[in-house]
């Protein structure tokens, strides 16, 4: 099997070579990775400079290619160019930090993962709950696994994963709970502050959501110590409401009014 490996926490992330290890156990691995951190960019290409690629070395081995771009961009360029063969599989992580609820939209992390998907390949991404003490490694040991049983066990049409691994997972047995993810909105508390120069910024103080009781979204089932797995699609249409919106009548005008220019 034939593996991309990327992330949006940079070519150096150290999530990024513990998974890297592990995933060498499936098959051959090619790494192309952000240059810098990412995080946070969303679905973010670059189309209007030049995308700029270097090796990467191990001593005198190399270890894969950095990318001055997105994480989107890593993959892109990747499968059309870099890849010493079309993957099999595409797997974004590991992010420090989950990537759960309506952070989903946000994360490079997932949008390297959708991207992969974009080519009909099969993508995962895999996300650990932030800690100071960073237990890659463990987390790598468990995502592999994990990753080995998805592929195991999947159907032909299914092909975008979200994985996320809380803290209580590395300490202990945990379930692994199939959930979809939550979509309340994030608190979007800014709070105001003053630079040296008495100048104002805002630092974002946004919380997470709490889901009701009984809920199994991916946050409820991480804040009870669960993996969570969400299978994803990238199609936006909102299918429930074409039939609908087809029985809509519009009348655009044929001669439209002259635009009036500012003097």
């Amino acid at each position: 099997m034939h593996i991309l490996l990327t992330n949006d926490d940079g070519i150096d992330a150290p999530g990024l070579r513990a998974l890297e290890r592990q995933l060498q156990r499936l098959g051959t691995v090619d790494v192309v990775a952000p240059l810098t951190e990412q995080s946070g960019v969303g679905h973010a290409i670059t189309y209007l400079t030049p995308l700029m690629v270097r090796k990467v070395f191990d001593h005198d081995v190399q270890r894969g290619w950095a990318v001055e771009g997105s994480p989107a961009d890593c993959v892109k360029i990747a499968v059309a160019e870099l890849c010493s063969q079309r993957p099999d599989l595409v797997v974004s992580g590991i992010n420090s930090g989950q990537n759960a609820g309506i952070n989903v939209l946000y994360s490079g992390t997932v949008a390297a993962a959708i991207e992969g998907a974009f080519f009909g390949i099969t993508s995962i991404a895999v996300s650990l709950e932030y800690d100071e003490r960073q237990r890659f490694d463990e987390a790598a040991a468990l995502a592999a696994s994990l990753i080995g049983q998805i592929l195991a066990q999947k159907d032909a049409s299914s092909r975008l994963y979200n994985l996320n691994i809380p803290l209580a997972a590395l300490d202990g047995p945990a379930d692994v709970a199939v959930a979809p993810m939550c979509v309340a909105p994030w608190g979007e508390d800014f709070e105001a502050r003053r630079d040296p120069r008495g100048r104002t910024y805002y630092w974002a103080r946004g919380t997470q959501p709490v889901s009701a009781e009984g809920e199994p979204t991916d946050l409820a089932q991480l804040r009870r110590g669960c993996i969570t797995l969400t299978p994803l699609k990238f199609d936006m249409t909102a299918h429930d409401h074409l039939a609908t919106m087809r029985s809509w009548r519009f009348d655009a005008p044929a001669h439209r009014p002259p635009v009036e220019h500012a003097p």
